[in-house]
C-alpha cells in the first residue's frame, strides 16, 4: 500500500430488493445476513429505499434491528429519498436511529432516478416529481438544524415550520454523515455544498477521478469519496456475464446493456474484482458499497469476504 493512500472500506449492501422479487419478506433472514457481514470484517451494512417502485423492507425499520444485532459496523441507506417525507418526521426517525446505533449512522440520499416508474411513486405519495431536488436539498438544512436539539425555525418553497425542538438529538451534535450520489455539474456542485460523502456509481474509472477532482476543487471540506458498485463473481467469464444479466434485468427490468452505460457493475472472477475495485481506490475512492449479483446471498457474502477481500487488503493490489 503506497503511504499516502487511505486503506479501502467495504461495505455491504443488503439485498432487500432481490429478496422483495423472490417473494421472501422473512425479514430475520436480513438481520442475520447484517450480522454475519460485520462477523466477516466488513466496515459497513446498507439498505436500499423505494417503496413503490422496486418494493422492498423499510430501511430505517430494518436498519434499526441491525443497529440491535451489530456493534461495530457502520449502518448507511444507499440511498434514502428524503422528498418522499416531511423533514420533521425523517429527522426524528434517523436521530433515534443514530442513537440506537450509538452514532454509527450515515445517510445515504438521493433525488430519485429520472424514469416515468420513479415518477409514478412520487405521485402515488402525492409529491410533485419535479419538486424533489428542491424538496431534497431543503430536507438537509432543515433536518441539520433539527438535529441540533434545539428549537428550530425553517422557511423555505417547500418546507416551512416554526419553534419545533425534536429528542432524542442525534448521538454526535452535528447529526449523522449525510452522503449524496451524483454526477453532472448541479449534482457535483450539490455535493460540494451540502454532503459529507459522495456516493456515486460512475459506469468509469476515469469519470470518478475527473468528478472527485470537480468536487475537490469546489468544496469547503471535501466528502469522503465512496463508489457503489454491483459484482457478480464467477471463474467462468460468461457464466458471470449471464449471471449479472439475470441479476440486473430483474432488480430494474430494464436490459443489462442499458444499466450498464450508467453504472458501476463488473461480472467476473474474484481476482479480476479485487483489480477492478483497487482502480477506483486508486482514483480515491475510500469507502465502496458493494451489491451483490447472486442467486443465493449467503455464499456470495461468504466467497466475496474469502476471496475478494483479502486481495484488495493486501498490498499488492492497494
Amino acid at each position: 500500500m503506497t503511504p499516502h493512500m487511505t486503506p479501502l472500506k467495504i461495505g455491504y449492501l443488503l439485498p432487500t430488493r432481490d429478496q422483495a422479487v423472490s417473494g421472501d419478506h422473512d425479514s430475520r433472514q436480513l438481520i442475520d445476513q447484517a450480522r454475519r457481514a460485520e462477523a466477516l470484517g466488513f466496515d459497513s451494512v446498507w439498505a436500499g429505499d423505494s417503496p413503490v417502485t422496486r418494493p422492498r423492507a423499510d430501511p430505517l425499520l430494518l436498519l434499526g434491528a441491525v443497529a440491535a444485532a451489530t456493534r461495530r459496523v457502520t449502518l448507511g441507506t444507499a440511498v434514502l429519498l428524503p422528498a418522499l417525507r416531511h423533514p420533521i418526521l425523517l429527522a426524528h426517525q434517523l436521530a433515534t436511529l443514530d442513537r440506537l446505533a450509538d452514532g454509527r449512522l450515515i445517510v445515504g440520499m438521493g433525488g430519485g432516478f429520472p424514469n416515468a416508474n420513479t415518477e409514478a411513486q412520487f405521485t402515488a405519495v402525492g409529491v410533485a416529481f419535479a419538486r424533489r431536488i428542491g424538496r431534497l436539498e431543503e430536507s438537509i438544512e432543515a433536518m441539520r438544524r433539527l438535529w441540533t436539539g434545539e428549537e428550530v425555525s425553517y422557511t423555505g418553497h417547500h418546507f416551512d415550520f416554526q419553534h419545533v425542538k425534536l429528542a432524542p438529538a442525534p448521538t454526535r451534535p452535528q447529526g449523522p454523515e449525510i452522503w449524496l450520489p451524483g454526477d453532472g455539474a448541479a449534482a457535483l456542485r450539490r455535493v460540494a455544498r451540502l454532503a459529507d460523502g459522495w456516493l456515486p456509481y460512475p459506469p468509469s474509472v476515469q469519470n470518478y477521478a475527473r468528478d472527485l477532482a470537480v468536487i475537490q476543487q469546489s468544496a469547503a471540506r471535501t466528502p469522503t469519496p465512496a463508489l457503489y458498485a454491483t459484482l457478480c463473481l464467477d471463474e467462468d467469464p460468461e457464466r458471470a456475464r449471464g449471471r449479472l444479466r439475470t441479476s440486473i434485468e430483474r432488480y430494474y427490468n430494464a436490459p443489462l446493456e442499458a444499466v450498464e452505460t450508467i453504472q458501476a457493475l463488473f461480472a467476473g472472477t474474484a481476482h479480476e474484482a479485487a483489480e477492478w475495485l483497487s482502480a477506483y481506490a486508486g482514483a480515491g475512492a475510500h469507502h465502496v458499497v458493494i451489491r451483490l449479483a447472486a442467486e443465493n446471498h449467503h455464499a456470495g457474502l461468504e466467497e466475496f469476504a474469502d476471496l475478494v477481500m483479502p486481495l484488495i487488503r493486501t498490498e499488492g493490489h492497494l
